[in-house]
């Protein structure tokens, strides 16, 4: 696979305005925000800018956010035509992962070059790449083992409209639904694999990354379509593998070479990068 740096530069609904000292100043739509950021081992360019922070969040024994503005609860954004919905929440981020804007433009191209594509997004959270295939008319499977967040990517969703296409959403363990899928025989001509380092499914079923990974990419390759212009997207944060790691173990399920690499926003200034995820990508 051929290693490339993805970098997500701001758009419209979204900035980052500065970073270092071991945080980020993001703007997304009209809120600025303040958040801790480990990667960000450089000082601050703009220490002004940082005043302008509507919230602020903060470690303790739990993570509260400090606001200083009102802040909307939620508030709406949008990318290249999907509407989504940002909301505070205790664990420093906002329903909003930036870093995958370059991911969405790929998924979007993927989806339209084929005719009405079946796409499977597991561990799909907020569901923001399930909205983009689905309004480049892909008709999509998203699965994630929270009610909330499950109840969080439907609202998205009902702030779209969709000519073809469109989502269903299932409440389930990720690995559970799509060995069943296996099962049944079912095939998809795209699957994105999100997965967090540890997580619960819907019935408390465990899963870690370590040990569950390559089990769920082996069925992952059972379920992907032999179709030219399939395609699989494995993302991944804080699990303390490096992305040539997420490449050996995609080559080895599909037998596919693609791209992997590091995940990066870029400073508003574009002269800085904050690395922010890594990931695995073919198509067929």
């Amino acid at each position: 696979m051929m290693q490339k740096e993805l970098v997500a530069r701001p758009w419209a609904d979204y900035e980052l305005l500065d970073s270092g000292e071991n945080m980020k100043l993001e703007r997304f739509g009209e809120v600025v925000l303040s958040r801790p950021e480990t990667q960000a081992l450089w000082p601050k360019k703009n220490p002004a800018l940082w005043d302008k922070a509507d919230a602020e969040f903060t470690w303790g024994e739990k993570g509260k956010w400090k606001t200083r503005r009102p802040v909307p609860r939620p508030w709406k954004m949008e990318w290249n035509g999907a509407r989504f919905f940002a909301k505070l929440t205790n664990f420093k981020h906002v329903g909003v992962f930036p870093e995958q804007e370059p991911n969405w433009e790929w998924l979007r191209a993927r989806s339209a070059a084929l005719a009405a594509p079946a796409v499977l997004n597991l561990f799909g959270y907020t569901g923001i790449a399930s909205i983009v295939v689905a309004k480049a008319g892909a008709k999509v499977t998203h699965v994630d083992g929270s009610k909330q967040t499950i109840a969080w990517a439907k609202e998205n969703s009902d702030a779209n409209e969709y000519e073809s296409g469109g989502v269903r959403y299932i409440w389930d363990d990720a690995m559970k639904f799509a060995k069943r899928e296996e099962k049944r025989g079912n095939a998809y001509d795209g699957i994105i694999v999100d997965p967090p380092a540890f997580g619960r499914g819907a019935k408390g079923e465990v899963w870690k990354i370590e040990r569950d990974l390559p089990e769920l990419l082996r069925v992952s390759a059972a379920l992907l379509s032999k179709k030219p212009g399939s395609f699989f997207l494995l993302n991944g944060y804080a699990a303390g593998y490096s992305s040539r790691a997420f490449s050996e173990a995609v080559e080895a399920a599909f037998g596919e070479k693609g791209e992997y690499g590091e995940l990066l926003i870029a400073e508003r200034a574009g002269d800085r990068a904050v690395p922010s995820g890594i990931y695995g990508r073919f198509v067929r």
